[in-house]
């Protein structure tokens, strides 16, 4: 049995949650979502394969003070950033998937694309916000050699779609970000020479030592971040993820499509 391609666009958006996870998040905790949303845009070549275009916003946020690792909450980092994603992806349907058909109203479905992504993460000590981590210089960067906050990643994930009326579909959806960058949340290397640092950037000199080592002191009075000694992990790259329910319009031909056996 055969059917006939239905073809046509789609538009909507959707609503949910953005998840970090890197190195103020190393346990894959995912009780400290934010709230994400967004546009979709769907062009259906046939009943299997689509393009989408989404235009996403999340906000990213974490705490070491509420990691169950010792080593963490004495590191004593946090962040936050807003968000802006946009992403380009092919979609492919398990099922045939027609609109307004009694059979094949639902489907689960596969993507794979790319994105870019801007963020600029700050933190909150002594119940202040901070400047822009990355003006701060926290590992010891100098002026002009900050990362950039203008980003690309691989995106992929995958959901289930069905409609709820002839036009009116909901996709439930998980959407992961492969990132090729590690300071999403500002964290990376090694602390650097705090000298250095307040050396660095004159005007912010107090609060540039502060977000660069917040840590609890031990009896001694002693901060946790020496010199060279191990801040995050640059190996592992940091991630965010999409936790979405969508709800899309469909304006492509509703005609029965023709089954052939």
């Amino acid at each position: 049995m055969s059917v006939q391609a239905q073809q046509g666009f789609e538009l909507g958006g959707w609503l949910g949650g953005a998840f970090y996870f890197g190195d103020l998040n190393t346990q894959f905790d995912v009780t400290h979502p934010g709230p994400a949303g967004g546009a979709i845009a769907r062009y259906n070549f046939n009943n299997r394969l689509c393009a989408r275009l989404g235009i996403n916003y999340g906000f990213l946020r974490a705490d070491d003070a509420n990691s169950d690792n010792a080593f963490e909450r004495r590191r004593n980092i946090n962040f936050r950033t807003h968000l802006g994603d946009l992403s380009a992806h092919f979609e492919f349907n398990f099922f045939p998937y027609i609109h307004g058909s009694r059979d094949y109203f639902y489907t689960p479905y596969l993507f794979l694309g790319a994105s870019l992504f801007t963020y600029n993460p700050y933190a909150i000590y002594n119940g202040e916000k901070t400047p822009p981590l990355r003006e701060l210089g926290t590992e010891g960067q100098f002026i002009g050699e900050e990362y950039a906050t203008f980003q690309k990643a691989l995106n992929y994930g995958g959901g289930l779609k069905f409609d709820l009326t002839a036009e009116w579909s909901l996709n439930v959806e998980v959407s992961f970000r492969k990132l090729f960058t590690d300071y999403l949340d500002d964290v990376s290397t090694v602390y650097p020479d705090m000298g250095e640092v307040r050396g660095n950037r004159p005007g912010v000199a107090d609060i540039a030592a502060l977000a660069s080592d917040p840590s609890l002191p031990d009896e001694e009075g002693n901060l946790f971040g020496m010199e060279g000694r191990q801040r995050g992990d640059g190996a592992n790259k940091d991630s965010y993820n999409f936790l979405s329910i969508g709800l899309v319009y469909y304006f492509g031909n509703l005609k029965c499509p023709k089954i052939s056996r």
